[in-house]
């Protein structure tokens, strides 16, 4: 087995549009998102899409490169992984990995999810996943 490039292309594309609706929603303000139903619903969606996907390319990675001792406990765990294999650095895997902790509140619906969190992380995300997407990008060409 192999990776499965045609996946994470495609995987990376979907991230990519997704990252550009959010990127479209980043200006309004607090008060703006949080007041309408359906841009928060919109931010809240495309947080979990974008994050999901990216679980789904790691735990592709890890599946084809990994040798199975992988110490892969939850979704955060991916992250770190893939900077063992040298996707990206240690440093860039420690502030992209708590986004699993995020996409799981969104996914499981927990009442004292913050509209703030979700507030702030639409601009970590937009950088973050950006850099992610260039990360995969250029290990899947090596």
């Amino acid at each position: 087995m192999a990776i499965d490039i045609h996946f994470i292309r495609r995987k990376i594309k979907l991230i990519q549009e997704d990252l550009s609706e959010l990127d479209g929603l980043a200006h309004y303000s607090f008060d703006e998102i949080t007041k309408d139903h359906i841009k928060y619903l919109a931010v809240e969606r495309l947080l979990e899409k974008i994050i999901m996907r990216a679980i789904d390319i790691n735990q592709h990675i890890i599946a084809e490169l990994g040798r199975g001792d992988e110490r892969v406990r939850g979704y955060e765990d991916t992250f770190y992984v893939l900077s063992q294999f040298g996707v990206y650095s240690e440093e860039f895997a420690k502030k992209i990995a708590p986004s699993a902790g995020l996409r799981n509140r969104l996914v499981h619906e927990y009442n004292n999810t913050r509209q703030d969190i979700i507030y702030k992380s639409v601009s970590e995300a937009i950088a973050q996943y950006a850099k992610y997407c260039d990360s995969i990008l250029k290990f899947i060409e090596k």
